[in-house]
């Protein structure tokens, strides 16, 4: 039921608004002047404010410019008389939806009050929509109150409405493309497209089609017209990560690019203007990539216009239970499942862990003790495996993490493949080995394609 706040300094006229706009199915309120009806407005959060232009105190047009528009905006009607309707006009180009001219007729009352609650529903439907978004969007990267990450969410806030350049720097799996879509959707361009682009996925001799398109038989295979990424995401925010590995003579073309803010489709003979932010990430450090040759420093300065850096799990630890919780509840969402939580020992383990694949590997290993659980709650035997910590067992010592980061699922893999070889192709064995319930080995063994023989 959409609530409606009737605001009018004379009784009689406010109790006959009443009377109708509750037969009208509307759940109504009053107040006598402009100071009144701010106070009702932050208590009912009303979806219509019908008030009239004439009152002591606080008139009609400054009641609309009081009344706050965030976090939700209210649909505000005007009530003139004939011989203002000058002043209404002027109150709808400042803010209100609508004006009605006294005496007023029951029916467009209703009409007018009716479209006006559609609108504040539809707004707050999209703001609902857009909170959402948000939120699948920022949880696994922002979620915490750790020192470090209130930092990095005080600088995105910071930037996310500004066109600047942003780079995020930060290990593999610290949620570097969440952050960007988080600077995107918080952004005045959340509107327009958001593309993300590995530029270590993406062969040397096809980045500048890829980026920036080409004619038709610009090249061979090249059989018809194509629009590059920047086209593609106009008035929106291009992610590049791994921005380290782009190549060196692509770095130059994308450097003239972010500086002209035009671009030229490969075999093409016109410029064409773009307006695309561009957020670059990188696990790499990049000082040493250009002292060495292998970044230009001029592309460097263009993009870290604003740098934000993305701690390691492992200096978050006190965003753990925080994170677990969101995870559990994410996949017994996923998975139909009722999971509570983690024990105390699993916290535990969980905090004395490095995690080297940082908020990545943590999600990998919540969703598959969340898939797997049976008891309600996830003991030390559903994650014994994933940790090597069965028994009290840490990670071999000898075990290095590049400053580079690794692959943890690459490296995951390949214990699973050294374990079936040393336990001669029984799995039960090769679980053992490695600490695991034989449920849980089998899951993962499927899901790297080696049952497949």
């Amino acid at each position: 039921m959409a609530v409606v706040l009737v605001v009018d300094d004379e009784p009689l006229q406010s109790g006959i608004l009443k009377t109708i706009l509750e037969k009208g199915g509307y759940e109504t309120h009053t107040a006598s002047s402009g100071k009144e009806a701010l106070v009702l407005v932050d208590r009912l959060r009303p979806d219509v404010i019908l008030t009239d232009l004439r009152m002591d105190g606080m008139d009609g047009i400054e009641l609309i410019a009081a009344v706050p528009r965030e976090p939700f905006e209210p649909s505000m009607i005007i009530m003139t008389a004939h011989g203002t309707i000058a002043s209404a006009v002027d109150a709808v180009r400042k803010g209100a939806f609508d004006y009605l001219a006294k005496p007023l007729d029951r029916d467009t009352l209703l009409l007018t009050v009716r479209r006006a609650a559609e609108r504040a529903t539809l707004l707050k439907e999209n703001l609902r929509l857009q909170d959402q978004l948000f939120g699948r969007v920022r949880m696994e990267g922002i979620v915490g109150r750790s020192a470090k990450m209130a930092q990095a969410v005080e600088v995105l806030r910071k930037i996310a409405p500004s066109p600047a350049t942003v780079l995020v720097r930060g290990e593999s799996g610290t949620g570097k493309e969440l952050v960007a879509r988080a600077i995107h959707f918080n952004s005045p361009r959340r509107k327009k497209p958001f593309t993300p682009l590995n530029c270590s996925a993406i062969p040397e001799q096809l980045f500048e089609s890829e980026l920036f398109g080409h004619e038709r038989g610009a090249f061979t295979g090249a059989d018809a017209r194509k629009e590059g990424l920047f086209e593609l995401t106009q008035g929106g925010t291009l992610f590049l990560d791994e921005i380290g590995d782009l190549p060196l003579l692509m770095q130059a073309k994308l450097l003239r690019a972010l500086q002209d803010k035009e671009v030229r489709r490969v075999g093409g003979k016109e410029s064409i203007k773009v307006d695309v932010r561009v957020v670059a990430a990188t696990n790499k450090d990049l000082a040493k990539e250009m002292a060495e040759g292998r970044f230009r420093e001029d592309l460097y300065y263009r993009l870290a216009v604003v740098t934000v850096e993305l701690p390691p799990l492992r200096e978050r630890r006190e965003d753990l239970a925080e994170l677990i919780e969101y995870f559990v509840q994410k996949y017994n969402r996923e998975y139909g499942r009722r999971v509570k939580g983690v024990s105390p020992a699993v916290l535990a383990d969980f905090t004395e862990y490095a995690w080297p694949g940082n908020i990545r590997q943590l999600s990998s290993v919540m969703e598959r003790a969340v898939l797997l659980n049976e008891g309600g709650v996830i003991g030390e035997e559903d994650i014994r495996g994933e940790l090597r910590l069965a028994h009290g067992q840490a990670a071999p010592a000898s075990l290095e993490i590049p400053d580079e980061g690794l692959d943890f699922e690459a490296l995951e893999k390949e214990l699973l493949r050294k374990a079936m070889e040393k336990a001669g192709g029984v799995a039960t064995k090769a679980a053992k080995l490695l600490g695991m319930s034989y449920k849980t080995f089998l899951y993962r063994l499927e899901k790297f394609h080696l049952d497949e023989r």
